[in-house]
């Protein structure tokens, strides 16, 4: 079907962002796979383009687009197969910008917002812990008073997106008898340590790391917010994270789609090419008709985000409905290529290896059926 909800600036917009990323991404993903990391300088190079934080607006040096710009920078990584650094500009561009335009100060804004938009400065978000993932009310990280009005910052995170490459780093803590509080912590402050670069089965090159606050102090002027409003701004800033991953997902599996009905109509078994057998096509049909009902709905979601209309309950169904989704027609298409699906040279195996972790953050797919089922009660 057609898709009718960007307009000409836009589409001028993925034209060009189409083609840096074929020029400039693509032929050094395996290289940063290899590496565990996305190299800094691909930073700058996106802030150019202005791929980085396409809504902020021009007083903060940014585009002043809308959340439909995010939506193609995210639909033309998935179609460039740069899923580990679309996972870094979701924690940058999605998250900690819209943080910072929601919540931070105008002295917070003009010091990182020009910043994040060249790329000069990276950015991720402190939230999940060894013993808190989407349960974040069980956060053990605090920031306690320093007797000078100040705070220090005591404890760990894990499975910190951009945490290695990460300039700023809003973290949610625990705030003495406030509950939770958000701060933004420079990462050239003292006491602020990187741990370990995690390896995980997918999205290699995604800068995944443990972060440690050994009493680092922070001012009050780093409050990002309200003192013990973190979790009720966290929750009111969460559906945006979750479209972002949602509208990545099902650029995925379109990819996916796209990228195994081009293998069956190629390869040839017992005499004839694999798509004229009836099972085939049956199966291409089903996963055809999910994504493009999918697609609507996601298309729906991302125009009600650019209308500010997007909400709490909204962002919990398309969550766990279109990943699962997606997750699900990955793993068709990679059974469409037989063993060829399993090695790793080819893009369908990366796609089924990084689309997973759709399901998992952002709030697991589970815990979003509780959010729904909770709203639906009170």
């Amino acid at each position: 079907m057609q898709r009718r909800i960007f307009t000409s600036a836009h589409e001028d917009f993925r034209s060009a962002v189409r083609r840096f990323i074929e020029r400039d991404i693509t032929p050094r993903v395996n290289d940063w796979d290899d590496a565990g990391i996305v190299s800094r300088d691909v930073w700058r190079a996106i802030g150019q383009m202005g791929m980085l934080c396409p809504d902020v607006p021009e007083q903060y040096g940014g585009p002043d687009g809308d959340f439909l710009f995010n939506a193609i920078v995210h639909e033309e990584l998935a179609r460039g197969g740069a899923h580990s650094l679309n996972a870094c500009l979701i924690a940058h561009s999605d998250i900690v910008a819209a943080y910072l335009l929601e919540l931070g100060s105008e002295e917070q804004k003009m010091k990182w917002l020009p910043k994040m938009v060249s790329g000069e400065a990276i950015a991720a978000i402190g939230m999940s812990e060894p013993e808190a993932g989407s349960d974040l009310k069980s956060i053990r990280t605090s920031a306690r008073p320093n007797g000078a009005g100040g705070y220090l910052l005591s404890g760990q995170k894990t499975f910190i997106t951009n945490g290695h490459n990460a300039d700023l780093v809003v973290v949610a803590c625990k705030s003495s008898e406030k509950g939770i509080s958000l701060f933004l912590l420079d990462t050239v402050l003292p006491g602020y340590r990187r741990g370990r670069m995690l390896e995980k089965i997918g999205q290699k090159a995604g800068d995944t790391a443990e972060l440690f606050f050994d009493d680092v102090p922070l001012a009050a002027a780093d409050a990002l917010g309200e003192l013990g409003a973190g979790f009720k701004n966290m929750m009111k800033l969460m559906p945006r994270e979750r479209l972002a991953i949602v509208t990545t997902a099902i650029s995925e599996a379109e990819v996916a789609y796209d990228l195994a009905l081009q293998y069956v109509r190629e390869r040839r078994a017992f005499g004839q090419r694999i798509v004229d057998f009836q099972a085939i096509r049956f199966k291409l049909a089903e996963i055809a008709a999910d994504l493009e009902v999918a697609r609507v709905y996601v298309d729906r979601c991302i125009d009600e985000e650019a209308r500010g209309e997007f909400d709490i309950k909204s962002a919990a169904i398309s969550k766990f409905w279109v990943t699962d989704i997606a997750c699900k027609a990955i793993d068709d298409c990679l059974q469409l290529f037989g063993g060829y699906g399993y090695m790793r040279e080819y893009p369908i195996s990366r796609l089924w290896t990084d689309s997973r972790i759709h399901r998992i953050y952002g709030g697991t797919n589970e815990i979003m059926k509780e959010i729904i089922g909770r709203q639906l009660a009170s």
